[in-house]
């Protein structure tokens, strides 16, 4: 059985990437993703997560998150499967003791938390913004020095 926090976030992930205009449309998707769940839930969730009805490009009336930056819509969009399975880390550049990791919408400041609170010795320290984090590097530590570490914290990067 699938929990609460998994269907939440799918439902999050099913609201950015299409244009859902009623509950209908939504518990068929929610299905689609292995989902089962009455009406009356489906008003519990959305009610939670602050869902809302907003006019779409097109003029149709869709379901919207409260923090659109967030969960951006984008044009070709994965499952909902395939964007839990990804993670939050997409890539990670240097420049001298600067280093800038790109993630995917809103992964950044969860990520610079992790980073944060692990006391990395390499790391001076971390600034995030929705999908890139900005690290300094102590001075005598490399870039690939730095990398390992990450790789311990999270194997992604």
């Amino acid at each position: 059985m699938k929990t609460k926090t998994s269907r939440l976030e799918t439902l999050k992930l099913l609201i950015s990437s299409n244009e859902l205009g009623n509950q209908e449309e939504v518990l068929k998707a929610l299905r689609k993703e292995g989902f089962k769940l009455t009406q009356a839930t489906l008003s519990r969730d959305l009610k939670q997560l602050k869902v809302a009805k907003a006019a779409s490009m097109n003029g149709k009336y869709v379901y919207v998150l409260p923090n659109e930056t967030m969960y951006k819509r984008i044009h070709k969009p994965l499952s909902p499967g395939e964007m839990m399975r990804n993670p939050g880390f997409i890539s990670i550049n240097f420049s001298g003791n600067m280093g800038v990791i790109k993630t995917r919408p809103g992964y950044a400041s969860s990520i610079a938390y992790d980073i944060d609170n692990c006391d990395i010795p390499e790391i001076l320290g971390t600034i995030a913004g929705d999908d890139t984090i900005f690290i300094v590097i102590k001075e005598g530590f490399s870039h690939e020095e730095t990398t390992e570490s990450l790789n311990r914290l999270r194997p992604d990067f």
